[in-house]
């Protein structure tokens, strides 16, 4: 392909600079803009995607990455969003493991590295935008727009619309994706390096693969596809809108546009038409594939979202719903543009819905329209075919943002007030400070009285802090707003649980268990139920639930125990906490439980060793000290005895019943003293 320089080029009044120092100002730029988000904490979504997501943790098996989704839950489960972005969570899986842990600046820094990598590719793929697919006789590419290049990637570099997703580490999945949607475009270009108009099946089906890379990063990635074929079309091909605007206005014989393909590659010398269908038939395939796994990943079903993630989705009328998705697009494209508001989050009706005819918002999609309407008629009448190839090219790539705003340009709304509020309340919690997350999760339910995951939090504090009538309240309010939400179910059960209305906590947990199938720790509340009702064997049954969806659940784990010993049933219990320590041999609550049921079967050599190895992991449990010491006093170990008597009242002085043990010991070695002597 042969183009000339863009005319405009030499008028930007930029110095010409060499390939290797135009992408070292690049990256000195992007670094410069962000890398005050270099000492920054875990903040907002960060929470759920890396502070409590145990798929960071080394010691979870990694190929559990595969298996959930990016906040750590389950794919099968109806509470997850779906959001299969494995490679992305094994990024933060390496950053925690180099870093020994959860240390935020190191998994700032990478943000920023990825940032800056991806600027310095822009010129890449703005110098192919603007000036063409062009190669020297050696296959070399050119850049014959150095300086619009260089200008626009310095534009993406600096602009503001980066910031949630490199200050925010969350938004590694935006970066991650972007860096392989451009190593594949580049990819797909690099397939038509060669000259006889012959391109690289080898060089397609690569970046079909980086495609299948970027969407295991973020969904979006598939959107390459799209922007790949264009490309062909456009400027592999170069086809020619205007022309073809006018044949088809004309209504001439569709055999009439052939001519205007004559500058498609080809793989051999077959006819260029066929080579031309072949192209897009393999990319049609490849996407075809990537989707249908995903579909087959997702559980073969969407995801679910509540009124309260999307409004829009929920508003009275299809019409309406049409107006406030346009309205969103507007202030995406406004932001675009002119950045100097931005929010981190466009759900919790951080931006008012549109409901009438008469809200003055409604003139901003009419006004995009216009606009869009006026590029669409710039880019297939206009007489320039640089200005028509540009613009035909920049919508194959900017509709799909704009269409796909909640994913990748959800953080450029209002900065509304609802969802702020629950954001600073969960930050507050997850530090321990409930008192001050108190006051935001009550802002945010006076600001919408609808926001059932600010009622759920805030009604778990209430209950933590025995203001139970309030929490069952909230609670309550929650789950009547949406029936469906298993976690605000549950927790209701546990609210009425303590304030002993046990039918109606019971009907709770099961109410959770009808809309989340697999909830373990729901089963768990639900047998400490049955245990205060004394109906043992339901316990017993719910936490073995428990255990075999969640075979680590320790809680559940040692509740069979201690409830087995309680009620007499020593042999059995053995077997269960033996079992347990199978799964779990590092859990000294269970070691510690099977240690007092072996002592009373009087096994006790047996009990000593897992009483010692529990105090090897955590040496200052009082109680543990204690029920050794009981241990050696019935085993006639006197001497050991006292000196874990002595070891457990030193950790806690008002320890129950240790201190009647430990005197009836001394009056037992005083008598022995009296007896020898």
């Amino acid at each position: 392909m042969v183009l000339s320089e863009p005319y405009w080029d030499h008028h930007i009044p930029l110095p010409k600079l060499g390939p290797l120092h135009s992408r070292l100002v690049t990256a000195f730029v992007a670094l410069i803009c962000f890398i005050n988000s270099y000492n920054g904490d875990f903040v907002f979504d960060d929470s759920e995607a890396i502070i409590n997501n145990k798929d960071l943790n080394p010691d979870t098996p990694l190929s559990n990455i595969w298996k959930n989704d990016f906040w750590g839950s389950n794919l099968s489960s109806n509470s997850s969003h779906k959001s299969y972005r494995p490679l992305t969570v094994l990024t933060f899986r390496i950053n925690y493991l180099l870093a020994g842990g959860l240390h935020p600046i190191g998994f700032h820094m990478l943000n920023v590295a990825l940032h800056c990598v991806i600027s310095v590719l822009m010129i890449d793929v703005f110098a192919i935008l603007i000036g063409g697919l062009v190669h020297d006789g050696r296959g070399v590419k050119l850049n014959l727009s150095p300086k619009a290049s260089f200008l626009a990637a310095l534009f993406f570099a600096a602009h503001p619309v980066h910031t949630e997703s490199v200050a925010g580490i969350v938004g590694r999945a935006d970066l991650l994706c972007a860096l392989f949607f451009q190593l594949s475009f580049l990819v797909y270009c690099k397939a038509f390096q060669g000259g006889d108009k012959k391109f690289s099946v080898l060089w397609i089906f690569s970046s079909i693969l980086l495609c299948a890379v970027a969407m295991l990063c973020k969904e979006q990635g598939i959107t390459v596809l799209g922007v790949n074929a264009a490309f062909d079309i456009l400027m592999v091909c170069n086809l020619d809108i205007y022309e073809l605007a006018h044949r088809l206005l004309s209504r001439r014989k569709s055999a009439d546009v052939s001519d205007l393909f004559k500058g498609c590659h080809s793989f051999g010398p077959n006819d260029l038409w066929i080579d031309f269908y072949f192209l897009l038939v393999l990319l049609f395939l490849g996407g075809s594939f990537l989707l249908y796994a995903r579909w087959r990943i997702m559980g073969t079903g969407p995801p679910s979202f509540t009124e309260v993630d999307n409004p829009a989705s929920f508003a009275e009328n299809v019409i309406l719903r049409i107006v406030n998705y346009n309205y969103y697009y507007s202030l995406n494209a406004w932001l675009l543009l002119c950045p100097w508001w931005l929010c981190f989050d466009w759900s919790m009706g951080c931006v008012p819905l549109i409901k009438s005819a008469t809200d003055w918002r409604i003139v901003w999609p009419l006004l995009l329209w216009c606009c869009l309407m006026g590029l669409v008629y710039q880019a297939l009448c206009s007489q320039d075919s640089n200005k028509r190839r540009l613009l035909t090219l920049g919508f194959s790539r900017e509709t799909e943002p704009v269409i796909d705003f909640i994913g990748l340009m959800s953080s450029l709304t209002f900065s509304f007030l609802a969802q702020v509020h629950y954001n600073v309340g969960k930050n507050l919690a997850d530090r321990g400070n409930q008192s001050a997350a108190v006051k935001y999760y009550r802002e945010a339910v006076r600001l919408h009285p609808k926001y059932v995951h600010a009622m759920n939090n805030l009604g778990n504090i209430l209950k933590e802090r025995n203001e139970l009538e309030e929490a069952e309240e909230l609670l309550s309010s929650a789950v009547h707003i949406q029936p469906d939400f298993a976690a605000a179910w549950m927790n209701l059960g546990i609210v009425q649980n303590s304030l002993k209305k046990f039918d109606k906590a019971e009907q709770s947990y099961w109410n959770a268990i009808k809309f989340r199938k697999k909830y373990p720790d729901c089963y768990y509340n639900l047998g400490r139920l049955y245990a205060d009702l004394n109906r043992s064997i339901d316990a017993l049954n719910a936490w073995r639930n428990a255990t075999m969806l969640k075979p680590d659940h320790s809680l559940a784990w040692n509740n069979m125990v201690i409830l087995l010993d309680n009620t007499g049933n020593l042999a059995q219990a053995e077997l269960i906490g033996k079992e347990a320590l199978k799964i779990l041999p590092k859990d000294h609550t269970i070691m510690f439980s099977l240690a007092n049921v072996l002592g009373k079967q009087e096994k006790y050599k047996e009990s000593e060793g897992f009483f010692l190895n529990a105090l090897k992991i955590n040496p200052n449990v009082a109680s543990c000290h204690g029920n050794l010491a009981v241990l050696y006093h019935r085993w006639g170990k006197l001497d050991l005895a006292k000196r874990h008597y002595e070891l457990s009242l030193r950790l806690d002085p008002n320890a129950p019943g240790t201190k009647e043990n430990y005197n009836m010991l001394k009056r037992k070695l005083e008598q022995r003293q009296r007896t020898v002597g």
